[in-house]
């Protein structure tokens, strides 16, 4: 997942700014992806109800993925970093910043036209080993203050919205040990929406995490809500993560999420939505990056393609979440996929890697699948 060590010489940035104009929204699509110029994309489709999102990486910035760049201009309103604007890829010294594939991020944004989201200020994982070897809470705090100021003033005023922290509570709703907390407490929630505000003022700040339709993680987003607010400070949104499967978690439990973050009076997104098809061999919870292990060929069992009965039973899953997202859409403000093509998906490589994993709605080939054509169904 970490992309951004491989591309950083200037060749690439030459070619992903040529080859993201070239696949702007003022260019007509080629149809190889599979949809004509006269069809209605999804961000056609969804116009009036929420923006639909795609999450971007290397291959997309660089131009190396024009099949997905197509796909990108066409079909999506938003834009979400995957990888390229987490600490350690951004900033992997104290004193030494990388800024070139998150200029050219934005850029792609701009030129595309997208409402663009800026992924993540503040996360305890894929952070450099300067901010987790961290014993001294006075340092921290600097570090992430300088951090905030440095990336969300550079970008302020063309990032739209700010995922500001990431993945801040355990599954029972209490605040995770990370190196923030245990170094500065409940406090460094504040200050991180604090800052950011200060040097991002006009960009929508948001709280983001996995499992957030279970009962007690939701108490705990809840909180977090709340605590920002008695604090007299700003946050707009909450993004649930939407890492789903075919068979849970029950709509019903979604929904109760939805409703409980839009009575707080936040804006409620599904920022990472996705849907395994592989099975998950130890039960595992939740989005951990940190989770990682190795497998065998009954754990990848559709490494040769994917049944139609499976690919019906993931097109009527989405179609399931698209009609909820429908019910709820004066709260919902942005449905974001956790990638453009299946290619791309994190779930080839977690918790396994090297599996063949068919989670989102345009194939290996950019091409719209039977998911696609279900949610598109649900507006015509």
């Amino acid at each position: 997942m970490q992309l951004l060590h491989y591309f950083r010489n200037s060749i690439f940035l030459i070619l992903a700014l040529g080859l993201a104009g070239c696949a702007g929204t003022n260019s007509a699509p080629e149809t190889e992806a599979g949809a004509s110029e006269t069809d209605l994309s999804l961000a056609e489709a969804y116009a009036g109800n929420f923006y639909i999102g795609a999450a971007i990486n290397a291959p997309q910035i660089i131009g190396q993925d024009t099949a997905a760049l197509r796909v990108l201009a066409r079909e999506f309103n938003s834009i979400t970093p995957e990888n390229v604007m987490k600490w350690e890829n951004i900033q992997p010294g104290p004193d030494s910043f990388t800024w070139e594939m998150a200029d050219a991020y934005v850029d792609l944004g701009e030129q595309q036209d997208k409402w663009i989201i800026g992924h993540t200020l503040v996360w305890h994982s894929q952070a450099p080993a300067y901010i987790n070897e961290t014993t001294d809470p006075d340092q921290l705090r600097t570090y992430m203050e300088e951090h905030i100021r440095a990336v969300a003033g550079r970008y302020a005023g063309r990032i739209d919205g700010w995922d500001v922290l990431n993945e801040a509570l355990n599954e029972d709703g209490s605040y995770r040990e990370s190196v923030f907390y245990k170094l500065l407490g409940e406090q460094y929630i504040v200050d991180a929406y604090r800052i950011a505000a200060e040097a991002a003022p006009d960009a929508e700040l948001y709280y983001n995490d996995y499992n957030l339709n279970n009962p007690e993680k939701r108490t705990g987003a809840v909180r977090i809500v709340n605590l920002l607010k008695e604090n007299g400070l700003r946050i707009d949104g909450v993004g649930m993560q939407g890492h789903y499967n075919l068979n849970g978690p029950p709509i019903e439990e979604v929904e109760a999420s939805i409703e409980a973050y839009a009575a707080t009076g936040a804006k409620v997104m599904f920022t990472e939505l996705d849907l395994t098809t592989l099975p998950n061999p130890w039960d595992l919870q939740g989005a951990d990056v940190n989770q990682n292990f190795e497998g065998s060929e009954k754990m990848n069992p559709y490494a040769a393609g994917l049944p139609d009965s499976v690919s019906t039973k993931i097109a009527e899953r989405y179609a399931d979440f698209f009609n909820l997202f429908l019910k709820h859409d004066e709260a919902i403000t942005r449905v974001t996929l956790w990638g453009v093509n299946d290619a791309q998906s994190w779930l080839n490589n977690w918790p396994i890697r090297g599996r063949t994993n068919y989670p989102l709605l345009f194939d290996r080939d950019s091409a719209p699948k039977e998911a696609y054509d279900a949610v598109i169904a649900l507006k015509q």
